[in-house]
Order: structure tokens, then C-alpha cells, then sequence
């Protein structure tokens, strides 16, 4: 059970990273730091929409429109930290069963 408890921070800690690199790569893009036009650039920015794509969806259906203000990520960093403090607190249940 611990390996499941280690799993799942594991995984929640590589979708905290993939989102913060795909947020900065965001802001590189609209103030024209990196050019979409280059090829490693934009196969990077579409693997990085296409991994996360399925977590912003739901949400953003969810959400109002806010123009051009995406809510999306901060909702998805605010479940993610929910999540890790859950498993956190219950860690006594993972270990238990060791």
C-alpha cells in the first residue's frame, strides 16, 4: 500500500510540473520569447495541450467565461493540492497495511 501512496504523489507531482512548464511556456509564447512557428516549439506547446487538454476540459465547461482570463489551471493547481493534503493526511491508512 505504500507503493500505491508513493504512486499517486508521484503522479500528482509530474501533472503539477507539466502544467507549470506548459503555463510558462505560455506566457514565453504571448510575449513573443519563443515563435510557434518553429518546429520543436510548437510539437512541445501541442504535446503539452494535448496532455492536459483532458483535466482543462471538464473545467472549463464548468467555469464562466472570463474573455480571455483562463481559470482553468488555478482550479486544476487548487484540486491537485486538495488531493496531495487528502492522501497526506490519510497516509496512516497506506502505512497500516505494510
Amino acid at each position: 500500500m505504500v507503493t500505491l501512496f508513493q504512486a499517486l504523489m508521484l503522479i500528482l507531482d509530474v501533472i503539477w510540473f507539466v502544467m507549470i512548464v506548459h503555463i510558462i511556456m505560455s506566457w514565453l509564447i504571448n510575449f513573443q520569447v519563443l515563435n510557434l512557428r518553429q518546429p520543436i516549439v510548437a510539437q512541445i506547446w501541442q504535446g503539452l495541450t494535448n496532455l492536459l487538454e483532458p483535466l482543462y476540459g471538464p473545467i472549463r465547461r464548468i467555469l464562466p467565461n472570463t474573455g480571455g482570463l483562463d481559470l482553468a489551471p488555478l482550479v486544476v493547481f487548487i484540486i491537485i493540492i486538495i488531493l496531495q493534503q487528502a492522501l497526506r493526511n490519510n497516509a496512516g491508512f497506506f502505512y497500516g497495511f505494510a
